[in-house]
This record gives C-alpha cells, sequence and structure tokens, in this order.
C-alpha cells in the first residue's frame, strides 16, 4: 500500500510525500521510494524513525499493522499531525487512543479507503433503514488467497452499518468469505425479504483504488479541525 501511494501521489497535486516509513528489518529501509515503487527517484529514502518522520508533516497516512497502531496514532497526537488510519483488525485499546487522538487532531479511521466501498456503506445504510428488520443480512467477500483475515474488516464494516441502520444486533448478520486465487476485492449484501430480494456490491480490480481513496481522503482530512472522521465525512465535500 506504501508504494501504491507513492505512485498515485503526483496526481493530487495538494501533496508531496515528506517521508516514508517501514518496519525495523524490512528489506526496503533506506532505499529510495520513489525508485522501489517502480517510478522515477524523489530522494525520499524509506527509514525506520517514524517520530522524525512526522517533524513537519502535514498528514500520516498509516497502513501498517494493528498491534502498531496504537503507538502511532499517539506519536501523531503527540507530534499535531493528522492521521488517516486504513489498518483493519483494530482492538479497544486503538479505538480508545483514537478517542483521545481525536482532541487534538483529525483522525480518519477507516477499513477500505475505497470511493466505491464508501458509496456502497452509504446505499446499504439506505436499504437498511427501508427495509427493516423483516430481511435477513448477508454479506459475502471474496479476497486473494494470502488475506488472513476474515470476515474481511470491510464485510465487517458493511455489517456494522447495516445492523445500526436496522435496528439490530450485529450477531444477526450472516458473512460468507472465500479467499482464492489473486481476487483484489469482492463485496456484496444481500437483502433477503419475504417473496424479494435486494443485492448490492462492489467489485476492485485494481489495487490502486484504494491508494487513490487514502490520498483525497488525506486532502480532505489535513484541512479538518480535531475530531474522529470516517470515509463518507470525505467524499460529501467535492
Amino acid at each position: 500500500m506504501g508504494l501504491s501511494l507513492v505512485r498515485e501521489l503526483p496526481a493530487f497535486g495538494s501533496l508531496r510525500l515528506h517521508a516514508a516509513v517501514a518496519a525495523p528489518g524490512n528489506s526496503a529501509v533506506g532505499r529510495d521510494s520513489g525508485e522501489l515503487a517502480g517510478t522515477a527517484p524523489n530522494g525520499v529514502r524509506i527509514s525506520t524513525d517514524l517520530a522524525a518522520a512526522l517533524e513537519g508533516a502535514g498528514l500520516a497516512l498509516d497502513f501498517s499493522s494493528a498491534a502498531a497502531a496504537s503507538a502511532h496514532v499517539r506519536a501523531c497526537a503527540g507530534a499535531r499531525v493528522p492521521l488517516l488510519l486504513g489498518t483493519t483488525g483494530l482492538g479497544p485499546q486503538v479505538h480508545a487512543a483514537v478517542a483521545e487522538a481525536a482532541r487534538l487532531i483529525p483522525v480518519l479511521v477507516t477499513a477500505n479507503t475505497s470511493v466505491g466501498v464508501t458509496v456502497l456503506e452509504e446505499l446499504v445504510r439506505m436499504a437498511a433503514v427501508a427495509l427493516g428488520e423483516g430481511f435477513e443480512i448477508r454479506i459475502r467477500d471474496v479476497h486473494h488467497a494470502g488475506k488472513r483475515d476474515a470476515p474481511s474488516g470491510t464485510a465487517l464494516a458493511l455489517g456494522a452499518a447495516a445492523a445500526q441502520a436496522a435496528g439490530i444486533q450485529p450477531a444477526r448478520i450472516n458473512y460468507g468469505s472465500e479467499r482464492r486465487g489473486e481476487v483484489v476485492g469482492e463485496h456484496e449484501v444481500q437483502f433477503i425479504g419475504p417473496g424479494e430480494s435486494l443485492s448490492l456490491g462492489h467489485s476492485a480490480t485494481d489495487r490502486r483504488v484504494f491508494a487513490r481513496g487514502a490520498l483525497r481522503a488525506g486532502g480532505w482530512l489535513a484541512r479538518q479541525a480535531p475530531g474522529r472522521y470516517a470515509m463518507g465525512d470525505a467524499l460529501r465535500e467535492k
């Protein structure tokens, strides 16, 4: 994801690369981030020093790991740098850290930075409100064979949105996951009722959509007041 962000960054004129950070032991450390991403060398070498990277930065995009998220959130809050956190599998400790950080900086937490998935979530909310709790809700997600979590973070986010809008317990949502081949990501939400059903879905065929969505939302986030935000908030502004 980091390399995709570097590749897509030139299309976003309001942003420029300030620093690139990877975990200690990563083979990319010390290399030019542009060269590693397959573009022209940009002079920004990948380091392991997050504190130094945040100095003078106006925005941080974090797609690292759930285990590192709490420390990264606190570091961004301490440096007063707006943060988009796109890591999934976040536990209570991370959400507590986000709540504290949101008093000092704008924080956007999302399981999926695709613009299409964000629109899908809004459509799911609308459908759940209109159809009510008389409809069974099923969510299916398909990803590449190497993806570890099932259901995916996106599937769980769609389920949470549907349950909240329908006024039902999240446990009533049924999930089905497939892990095969090189599938980038497919999600389908089904509302099944007496004599009719409704399906809403999204398919990603290129991983660049996640980088483009993150950069678009990040450019918006950098201009916001402290608080917690979602992808939907960023897309409401043209």
